[in-house]
């Protein structure tokens, strides 16, 4: 296949052709944002403060607003700039290069959510060995091969995507550049490169989400066991994490577990994992952890006894 790029830029129509609605939804996403940051990099600071949030489970939940936070900044930022923009453009450089970082976020929060669904089974499951089997060396080697599945993952997608040739129109009827959209530009056949990018991307999420729903499930069982007390607390942990799980996976699955092609919906679809998905996971975590909640309670008590001094 000839590599052909005699496309320099693409231009993104947006969400929405009407300027007032691109006037509305300029000030709700720079809102939404803002929140993002701040929610993410709140739970984070928390977190890293707190003796009390020294477990594996908030060791990888730090990671994960971490990621939120990036994965949001790789299409948020271009999307509110846009809002105002009468020409929404990007160069061929950038547009493979959000591609590339939003796949590579995008894939170390699979395997994130994945990893923090095995961390929960251990501590339900096998509670007497929790500490030894996940202390903090297999912590770390866990968020590790997350970012390396991560990079492979993206980088695999990346490849892919740079054998397209680009000769002709470059118009993309959408808010960022993804894989789909940039198929529907390709002036050669995308029939194979489509079909392994639905075997990377789709798999990828279908195999990802149907693990953590069978680790969850099999935590479930186990719960039976365990007194009313524990069950409430455990099923209130768990509870947050298969509610993230849900949010973020039943997007991915609709968009990327399909052949190449582009529906109207995947525009709203697209908001919700890259913009609601990480603005309500610190409010899921935050709001159904007493923990977290207490330790931030903390942190507010001993920020304000600094800015008082």
């Amino acid at each position: 296949m000839a590599n052909t790029h005699n496309v320099t830029e693409f231009i993104f129509l947006g969400l929405s052709p009407n300027w007032e609605v691109q006037r509305v939804c300029f000030v709700i996403f720079l809102l939404l944002y803002v929140a993002i940051v701040l929610g993410n990099s709140l739970i984070v600071l928390t977190v890293v403060t707190s003796r009390s949030l020294g477990s594996p489970m908030y060791f990888f939940l730090s990671y994960l607003s971490f990621v939120e936070i990036c994965y949001s900044s790789t299409t948020a930022p271009k999307l509110i700039s846009d809002l105002l923009a009468e020409r929404k453009t990007i160069p061929w450089w950038g547009c493979m290069t959000q591609l590339f970082f939003m796949h590579f976020f995008g894939g170390a929060e699979i395997f994130l959510l994945t990893v923090m669904a095995y961390d929960r089974y251990v501590a339900i499951c096998k509670p007497l060995n929790y500490t030894t089997i996940m202390n903090q060396q297999v912590c770390m080697v866990l968020v590790g091969m997350a970012w390396v599945g991560a990079f492979l993952h993206s980088l695999s997608q990346i490849l892919l995507v740079f054998q397209l040739p680009f000769c002709g129109p470059n118009v993309i009827d959408h808010y960022f550049c993804d894989v789909l959209p940039l198929l529907q530009l390709a002036c050669s056949d995308t029939l194979l490169i489509g079909l392994l990018i639905v075997a990377n991307g789709g798999t990828l999420s279908v195999v990802s989400f149907v693990v953590l729903l069978v680790s969850y499930v099999v935590i479930l069982l186990h719960l039976r066991t365990r007194s009313s007390e524990g069950r409430r607390k455990a099923l209130s942990t768990c509870g947050s994490h298969i509610t993230v799980v849900m949010l973020f996976f039943v997007p991915c699955v609709f968009i990327y577990m399909r052949p190449s092609t582009t529906l109207p919906a995947d525009k709203m679809v697209a908001v919700f994992y890259t913009v609601v998905t990480p603005l309500l996971n610190p409010v899921i975590y935050s709001l159904r952890n007493a923990e977290v909640k207490k330790a931030m309670k903390r942190l507010w008590t001993r920020a304000m006894k600094l800015g008082g001094t």
